[in-house]
């Protein structure tokens, strides 16, 4: 078993994101160093860090160097070459383990995972060309989405098949693509589960996510959900991040049809946007169960203090370059505002998000919608 990384070490991250600054904040907060390599110069992540080493990952010299400043490397971003975290494992831990990353990052190998290990899922085939797609459909029907088998995400390389249309195979851009029946469902809801070098798992609370055009919008937790239904994604939840071995975070994204059912829909095994929540309403933050996990530490607990809804702030709000009047948040004492500082906001890009907390979740949405809307209405007067 790896040895305990101590407070007073070096943590290395990959991946320059709003994810990673969350976790370099939690980090540097229990007395770690963190350097992080990332492409961009001057990154959410990088801008409180004690060193950013800026470089492709493919440049083997600037990884190593990167390496050899660090006592154990972890990730807030899974598009990164399984081969570069393998080769960085030779010389350091590195959490989750690369064959982890290599599954989450493909949507073929993640739904074969899912399916050859007998988890709920939504049914699937694989297409390489027109003549395939065309087969598929005949056998799954529509509605149907098509999606790209490497590097998508907010919906990103995602076509909706609809009865009566059929898209060319070549619009999805990819030379692999996972065609999936589409489902009814009644809600979407994810948990985040922590695994630990001595395999013990640790669930945050269920969160019931809310998206528009396919980006989570809001999250709302406790979710409004059957105990039992929470209960069934929380062991779906911890059953894979056992099967996989997971050392840090793994996030589970489901849908939850009327007739009560569960398909799991996404892994991602990092911290993730449906869990910003527990910076203020849990006992302890999903960024620093990462690091208590990659670090070899006891878990801390994810109990909920109190019902809370995450609002995200897409650079939508801001514009003509100009940002929001934040006194419409500020001047809630109830209200907890991140900005993850990007300079460059576009729409749809994920600039910051703000926790309401509330005596009861009912009340918590209400505001939540409220704070939202005024922020949205200020935005478009100006």
């Amino acid at each position: 078993m790896q040895r305990q990384v101590p407070p007073g070490s070096t943590i290395g991250l990959l991946g320059g994101g709003q994810l990673g600054r969350m976790f370099g904040i939690a980090a540097r907060r229990m007395g770690y160093r963190v350097h992080t390599y990332e492409p961009a110069p001057d990154s959410p992540a990088g801008q409180i860090s004690d060193r950013e080493f800026t470089g492709a990952y493919g440049n083997i010299d600037l990884v190593d160097e990167f390496v050899q400043s660090v006592d154990v490397v972890t990730f807030e971003f899974e598009n990164i070459p399984a081969d570069v975290v393998n080769h960085i494992s030779r010389s350091c831990p590195v959490h989750p383990r690369s064959e982890v990353l290599h599954v989450c990052q493909n949507r073929e190998r993640e739904k074969t995972f899912l399916r050859t290990r007998g988890y709920p899922h939504v049914p699937f085939e694989i297409v390489t060309s027109q003549t395939e797609l065309e087969e598929a459909l005949a056998r799954i029907g529509v509605p149907a989405v098509l999606k790209a088998a490497d590097f998508g995400y907010d919906g990103k390389g995602q076509l909706k098949i609809m009865p009566g249309s059929l898209p060319r195979f070549e619009d999805v851009k990819a030379e692999r693509a996972v065609l999936e029946k589409w489902i009814q469902f009644q809600c979407e809801l994810s948990v985040i589960c922590a695994r630990g070098i001595d395999g013990v798992v640790s669930s945050f609370p269920v969160a019931e996510n809310i998206h528009t055009n396919h980006i989570l919008d809001y999250s709302i937790v406790p979710a409004r959900l059957p105990e039992s239904v929470q209960n069934a994604a929380c062991e779906i939840a911890e059953s894979i991040a056992r099967e996989m071995e997971v050392v840090g975070l793994i996030a589970i994204e489901f849908f939850l049809t009327g007739k009560g059912e569960l398909f799991v829909n996404e892994l991602a095994p990092r911290p993730h946007n449906s869990g910003h929540f527990t910076l203020d309403a849990c006992f302890t933050s999903q960024f620093e169960q990462q690091l208590r996990a990659v670090c070899g530490f006891p878990f801390g607990s994810p109990q909920l203090l109190m019902p809370v809804v995450m609002v995200n702030l897409l650079g939508d709000l801001w514009r003509n370059g100009r940002q929001p009047d934040w006194n419409a948040v500020l001047r809630k004492p109830a209200v907890k505002l991140h900005l993850y500082g990007k300079l460059d906001s576009r729409p749809g890009r994920k600039m910051g998000h703000f926790c309401c907390l509330a005596p009861t979740v009912e009340l918590a949405v209400r505001e939540a919608l409220k704070l939202k809307h005024e922020l949205i209405g200020a935005s478009h007067d100006s």
